[in-house]
């Protein structure tokens, strides 16, 4: 079977890669602007006529798209998570070559969802921001092409690989930091969102799945369990070995949670504030700032900042219903989510 793989070094698709490379029946081609990519090709600027040249010399039996843009302005995700798909599929139906399309999409394409529900794919979607509606548009263009296609909606991926800026990612950092420092405190903003997380290589696998079946429409790929991010940082700090005390921010004005699983070791003047970024006092020294805060920081004479939200436009919950991919794909999660935290510690602690 012979594969053609768009974005292919990006965070999904080098996990994808890797899977299609271990089917001995597969024949990979990787398309995308990198340097190393078989083939160089911007989907984003490049025209439908050129990609059906390709497509008809190649002749491909499926077409996997994995590339896109998380971050950036309405303008640079539209291009690149609109745009190229509506480039992909228009070359699609120019090609004789038949492919299979199988489109990653994303849960931020469905919104904020009912706390304590699962997200099913007859949910009607309401994207919170301006990815989950470039992301959505790039859905509608692949459901409505007439193709042969698949969209997989993935939740929250997470494992070795997980982006740093990424709310695990960040959480990881902060924590090395604190280790690396000795600073028995961490301060952690935003936790009180419940995501489901779902581990990037069974994400893979439910790629070469979809690849392999006859599956159309929305399919949904998550664990069907949604997860506090304030448990996701105890079991972080778990398997780190971290053994200070991790502080919440969240909650009403002028309250600090307590303490997850360990007393205050350390003063004000040690904490660090998880999810952040680093910011110059008046005295020079570098201080934290929890995710998304754009105020003063807060500290023993300033109330508590309220919660800061999950940066996806999802609100507080997420949680899929993963039936579909069951019994569509024959697909079930494998990893659980302390292995795939374990392995995001252990490349945030190699960086000590």
């Amino acid at each position: 079977m012979r594969v053609l793989l768009i974005g292919a070094n990006g965070y999904i698709g080098r996990f994808v890669a890797e899977r299609l490379l271990a089917d001995p029946a597969v024949q990979l081609t990787a398309l995308g602007r990198s340097d190393d990519a078989d083939v160089r090709f911007d989907l984003a600027s490049g025209s439908p006529g050129a990609l059906t040249r390709f497509l008809d010399a190649v002749h491909p039996g499926v077409v996997v798209n994995c590339a896109g843009a998380t971050r950036g302005g309405a303008r640079e995700l539209t291009r690149h998570n609109t745009v190229a798909v509506a480039t992909i599929c228009e070359a699609l139906r120019r090609s004789g070559c038949g492919a299979r399309l199988v489109q990653v999409g994303c849960s931020a394409e469905y919104g904020p969802s009912q706390p304590g529900s699962s997200t099913a794919e007859d949910a009607v979607p309401r994207p919170g921001g301006p990815y989950g509606v470039s992301k959505l548009a790039a859905t509608e263009l692949v459901l409505g092409s007439g193709l042969d296609a698949v969209v997989l909606r993935v939740f929250s991926p997470a494992g070795p690989g997980t982006p740093a800026g990424s709310p695990l990612g960040r959480l990881a950092e902060a924590m090395r930091r604190a280790m690396q420092s000795g600073d028995g405190e961490l301060r952690l903003g935003g936790l009180g969102a419940q995501r489901d997380f779902i581990d990037v290589r069974d994400v893979a696998r439910a790629v070469h799945a979809a690849s392999l079946s006859a599956a159309q429409g929305v399919i949904n790929i998550g664990s069907g369990r949604a997860v506090r991010l304030r448990d996701a940082a105890a079991t972080l700090a778990r398997v780190a070995g971290y053994g200070g005390a991790l502080h919440e921010l969240d909650g009403p004005p002028g309250a600090l949670r307590p303490a997850i699983g360990h007393p205050r070791t350390e003063s004000v003047a040690h904490r660090v504030d998880a999810l952040g970024h680093h910011r110059a006092d008046a005295l020079g020294h570098h201080r934290p700032e929890p995710l998304g805060h754009r105020g003063e920081r807060p500290d023993a004479e300033h109330a508590a900042p309220v919660a800061y939200p999950y940066p996806d436009g999802c609100g507080s919950w997420q949680q899929a219903d993963v039936r579909t991919a069951r019994d569509r794909l024959g697909w079930r999660p494998r990893i659980a989510l302390e292995e795939s935290l374990a392995d995001i510690w252990m490349e945030a602690a190699c960086r000590i």
